[in-house]
């Protein structure tokens, strides 16, 4: 909750549930909590009174939130009113009678308050083109044309009607590549030819090119051909509807008509590129982002990635996976998302709620189906908090690890049957999150996603949920950071709270912890796998060689692995919770070799000793001195002394014969020929 709650005001809308304001007193502690029956109609001069009044103030109404704002405005108020549901999403249940500490929960999250996002600006002029195969695609032109720059590009073989008198361009060709957003799609078309004007009964097309370019702003597809993006439905300005079903082209006809001028939407990644730990010298190591990114919008450039805004759509999976927090979400952050966690658990716990499942949802498609549920349904369960979030995908560990710290019992998912685009990241998160849980004395399926569009399988799936008892002491900490530092000071806690610790927990593969194991007889301690490290997680001392790995900081990258010349590196992930405390650990330490001419210590005795057998009697450079051979046992000072006063010349090997040519090769084999005549 804030420091200062306030003013609730909970609704029974006309006495259809029941309402316990003491419980929800006891969840919103300090809050001045009032009921009524008819706010929005019957009652309405009690909301002048209070919105007119100075001070937070939160409706637990959502659907009547207008006619609040009018009189709001009417009465003079210029701070925000906070608005949550309690109806559908408590009150409408079979379990409305135990539902007060879940009110009161929702109550107080609702008042948590959230960060600004920061905003990208799309432009679009109007120009759109229009990809059919046949009138269908006029027919939809005909819709725009009086309201949009409209050109339709038909599919060969393109066989239509010719168009009484020529309005907008109709041209022929198939779209071979397409890219960009709203406002910036460039697109190239093979067999591209424009029309005949001559064309009498169909509409005829001189000669073809391929590689055509074209821009645009807006693109409806038609086509009924693959999508010309991956995650189409989550590419701002492109359109895509089956030409058979009328209702939906039209629907997309509207859509487009309204996509001309300026838009804002979220940046929903912050990312900090000095961070990254995608590649390091051209040697490739993470690649998670790049692999779960559903519309392409990340791209590799060096040794980091970029992630262009204006083609994200916001499902957070690489913000989710990402190991070092380099990528983060904005909508909220992470912080952000854990301080609400917080308020809403606390709170629930506090008015005397038992056993509480978190189900995240999106609005889109979790808010309609626990409004249907609740509607036509027994609703969901008294102990079911639901939380909407941008995307369910955006969740990572840091917000699982701070649930069960917080005192969840369980963790639900609710995801569309068929989702928009592919949901591994989420999946792989929560794989992560059950093999944590599970080492850690978390019995049972804690943590799992829900896929159902039908409202009655979510609430039998939900009561069908064994009761889990939460953890006695669960944690209180306020986090705040990045993700990285609020992932590790959850896991402390989830570790404290936990009902049977220990100190390692194996975890999957690809996981963000681990630790890095090394073959000790074939390190020759180059070091390489030092400098390849983007987080120090291995370091080495200047004083002598060794080298170090502090497991708290490594993130499984595999940089150190993909560098490594003698690959005798292997990555162990888990995690261990005395790594944040724990001192960084030797992986190797070998003895210094000492210059054998001043005495100073310098490289690796192993690995000079092996270098100066490898050249003794065998390279021409020492092969007639032995003497020579000293000049590998020396700092680079006196080797530069010593190279000097012999006047070592490094260029004076024996001479190379000379290159062989057509003419050696053709003698060769007359004169083989010859011999073998005479032995005849």
């Amino acid at each position: 909750m804030p420091e200062s709650p306030g003013s609730i005001v909970i609704c029974s809308c006309e006495d259809t549930m029941p309402l316990d304001a003491d419980v929800v007193r006891r969840g919103c502690r300090g809050a001045n909590v009032t009921t009524a029956s008819h706010l929005c109609r019957a009652e309405i001069e009690r909301f002048r009174a209070m919105a007119g009044a100075a001070g937070p103030l939160t409706i637990a109404c959502t659907q009547e939130l207008t006619v609040f704002d009018e009189v709001a405005a009417e009465a003079g108020r210029t701070a925000p009113i906070t608005y949550t549901n309690i109806r559908e999403t408590a009150g409408w249940s079979s379990d409305a009678a135990g539902a007060g500490p879940k009110m009161a929960a929702l109550l107080a999250a609702a008042a948590e308050p959230m960060p600004a996002v920061p905003v990208v600006n799309l432009e679009s002029g109007g120009t759109i083109l229009i990809y059919g195969r046949d009138e269908r695609a006029v027919e939809a032109a005909n819709l725009l044309k009086d309201h949009l720059d409209v050109t339709v590009l038909l599919k060969p073989p393109a066989e239509i009607a010719p168009q009484r008198s020529t309005e907008f361009p109709v041209v022929k060709g198939a779209i071979r590549l397409a890219k960009g957003h709203l406002g910036a799609f460039e697109i190239t078309v093979d067999d591209f030819a424009q029309p005949a004007p001559s064309s009498r009964s169909k509409l005829l097309f001189g000669p073809a090119r391929n590689g055509a370019q074209s821009r645009c702003d807006v693109i409806l597809d038609l086509s009924g051909g693959t999508a010309l993006f991956t995650a189409a439905d989550l590419r701002d300005g492109y359109l895509r509807a089956d030409a058979n079903d009328r209702a939906a082209m039209l629907k997309a006809v509207l859509k487009a008509r309204d996509l001309v001028g300026s838009f804002e939407k979220p940046r929903y990644i912050t990312f900090a590129d000095d961070l990254c730990a995608h590649a390091r010298s051209r040697i490739v190591g993470c690649t998670r982002c790049l692999d779960l990114c559903p519309t392409g919008a990340i791209a590799p450039a060096g040794n980091h990635v970029v992630i262009d805004p204006l083609i994200c759509a916001g499902c957070g999976q690489c913000a989710a996976v990402c190991p070092t927090g380099a990528a983060a979400y904005a909508l909220p952050p992470a912080d952000a998302l854990m301080r609400k966690l917080r308020t809403l658990l606390m709170a629930y716990r506090a008015a005397g709620g038992e056993n509480a499942v978190l189900l995240l949802h999106d609005d889109v498609q979790g808010t309609p189906l626990i409004d249907a549920l609740a509607r036509f349904g027994d609703g969901l369960p008294a102990n079911v908090l639901p939380l909407a979030v941008n995307e369910v995908t955006q969740v990572g560990i840091e917000t699982i690890a701070a649930a069960f710290a917080y005192g969840a019992s369980a963790m639900r998912f609710l995801l569309r049957a068929r989702p928009q685009h592919d949901i591994s990241g989420l999946t792989r998160t929560i794989a992560l999150a059950y093999s944590i849980l599970q080492g850690l004395g978390f019995g049972g399926s804690r943590v799992a996603a829900i896929e159902t569009d039908d409202p009655d399988a979510l609430g039998a799936t939900l009561r069908a949920l064994p009761a889990v008892p939460s953890t006695p002491l669960p944690a209180t900490f306020i986090p705040s950071g990045a993700k990285r530092s609020v992932l590790r000071l959850a896991l402390r806690e989830l570790h404290r709270a936990a009902p049977a610790p220990v100190d390692v927990v194996p975890l999957p593969e690809r996981s963000p912890f681990g630790a890095v194991e090394i073959n000790v007889a074939g390190c020759t301690l180059c070091l390489a796998c030092v400098s390849a490290c983007p987080t120090g997680a291995l370091a080495d001392d200047p004083e002598r060689p060794v080298l170090r790995f502090a497991e708290d900081a490594c993130v499984q990258c595999g940089l150190c692995k993909a560098t490594c010349p003698e690959k005798v590196i292997t990555l162990k992930p888990q995690l261990d919770f005395r790594a944040a405390t724990a001192a960084p650990r030797v992986l190797k330490e070998e003895q210094p070799f000492c210059c054998v001419r001043c005495g100073k210590p310098f490289g690796v005795k192993s690995t000079i000793e092996r270098v100066a057998a490898k050249l003794e009697g065998q390279h021409w450079m020492y092969k007639d001195s032995p003497s020579r051979l000293d000049v590998i046992k020396m700092c680079d000072d006196c080797r530069v002394a010593v190279v000097s006063e012999q006047d070592f010349d490094p260029y004076g090997s024996p001479p190379r014969a000379p290159p062989r040519t057509t003419e050696d090769y053709l003698r060769e084999r007359a004169d083989a020929k010859e011999r073998t005549k005479d032995g005849s």
